[in-house]
């Protein structure tokens, strides 16, 4: 999301006569697009700002602004924590980012911190630096109020993109090469088009029918909106890919009802098990949070678990940090020890290493289909690209080149990547 809002930042100052400068010693404006989803987000902007001292002291008229979820969530007080500052945007407010910057140039700080329930930035047209693949945020905003999660209060309530924009859009990436968009939400289940009333399984067909020769994502679900109708849809159009990411954040329906998760351990089990039934083959990826607030020793195994039974493909996988303003902040003790969370966090993650590495190596031997996206960080000679099922895979090189579709021979494993050899080109 944060990709997508810094592609519409970027089209909003283009058409104000602004160009992207080559690097920040070049820059008269520098702004860091964040996120407040997590403490170490919040730290490493905090880092950052240090490092960007260094430049100010060596161009005072540089701008320094702070765009997205911190400023909504710290607002003013980021001023006085960080004097190297000069402007500051919450999500709904970069239409008139211009003048924010203009005033700030001007009269020193300045800030529009203002929620819009009516912002969606229809109309504007992202800046890509790439044209292979492409974000597409389809709604903005969140009514879930997780116990634990900021989103709500940084990003404001949910509205969803016009059905035909969304159309339009996708129409246009696809006629303009590209090979895989992914469609965006903080909880694209809930979308809702707020002229015909089409909810998410029928958009993504027309987006999949839109775009025949185009893999299709989506990302992110939340499991209590997980409809029959949505996987009926991914099941029955060829170009959706068979990948689903569906946080379910702890394996204990205890903790799902102190996370105010709107769902139980045994609904989110017959959930897998539908998507499986119909999707066979479906990857699946997950959300985990160790040590939120009253969890106990057999909470923790019940997660455990769980990543047993399910088996999933990879998980981003955190301890639990207090959000100031969240219902856990308000209601519940942070009484988790920090020691006791990382435990538990890094039995977590040795236990998805393990079962992610079983399930690579179950692909020796097998042919995937690869959109191939560039060359391997470790070597030219080599080319990084993912399966259907967002599996890495990496192989030499030959005669392929980013973009193309190639079907790949699996030949070896690591604990997180494929390795293999070109088998033949597909397209």
């Amino acid at each position: 999301m944060n990709q997508a809002d810094s592609g519409i930042i970027t089209a909003l100052l283009e058409k104000e006569g602004y160009q992207q400068a080559s690097s920040e010693e070049e820059a008269g404006i520098i702004m860091l697009n964040t996120c407040a989803v997590r403490e170490n987000a919040v730290e490493r902007i905090a880092h950052y700002l240090q490092h960007v001292k260094g430049f100010k002291r060596r161009c005072p008229e540089l701008l320094v602004g702070l765009t997205g979820c911190i400023p909504q969530y710290r607002r003013e007080e980021l001023f006085t924590d960080f004097p190297v500052i000069d402007f500051l945007a919450g999500p709904d407010t970069y239409r008139v980012l211009p003048a924010l910057i203009a005033e700030a140039g001007e009269a020193g700080r300045a800030a529009r911190l203002d929620f819009n329930p009516f912002e969606t930035y229809d109309g504007v047209t992202q800046a890509r630096t790439q044209s292979l693949t492409a974000f597409v945020p389809i709604m903005r905003g969140c009514n879930n109020m997780c116990a634990f999660c900021v989103v709500p209060f940084t990003r404001g309530r949910e509205r969803s993109h016009p059905f035909g924009s969304v159309l339009d859009e996708v129409r246009a990436l696809a006629e303009g090469g590209c090979r895989e968009i992914t469609l965006l939400g903080q909880n694209v289940n809930s979308y809702h088009d707020p002229q015909s009333g089409a909810d998410f399984s029928r958009l993504l067909d027309a987006v999949s029918r839109e775009a025949p020769e185009t893999r299709i994502r989506f990302t992110t679900s939340h499991p209590k909106d997980m409809s029959h109708s949505l996987v009926d849809t991914m099941a029955s159009r060829p170009n959706i890919c068979n990948h689903l990411h569906l946080p379910v954040q702890s394996g204990s329906t205890r903790m799902l009802v102190r996370m105010n998760r709107g769902h139980d351990i045994e609904d989110y089990r017959n959930k897998i098990e539908h998507l499986r039934e119909r999707i066979p083959g479906i990857s699946l990826s997950t959300d985990l949070i160790a040590g939120f607030c009253g969890e106990s020793d057999a909470d923790h195994c019940q997660t455990l678990e769980l990543m047993r039974e399910v088996r999933f493909d990879s998980a981003f996988m955190f301890y639990y940090s207090v959000r100031p303003g969240t219902l856990a902040a308000r209601t519940m003790p942070d009484d988790v020890p920090e020691e006791v969370k990382k435990q538990r966090l890094q039995e977590i993650i040795d236990l998805q290493n393990g079962i992610s590495a079983e399930l690579l190596c179950r692909e020796l031997g097998s042919v995937v289909e690869v959109l191939v996206e560039s060359e391997s960080r470790r070597s030219s000679d080599q080319l990084m690209g993912r399966t259907g099922g967002n599996r890495v895979v990496v192989f030499d090189r030959g005669i392929y080149q980013p973009g193309d579709m190639v079907r790949v021979m699996i030949t070896g494993s690591t604990s997180a990547t494929l390795i293999g050899r070109a088998a033949e080109n597909l397209h």
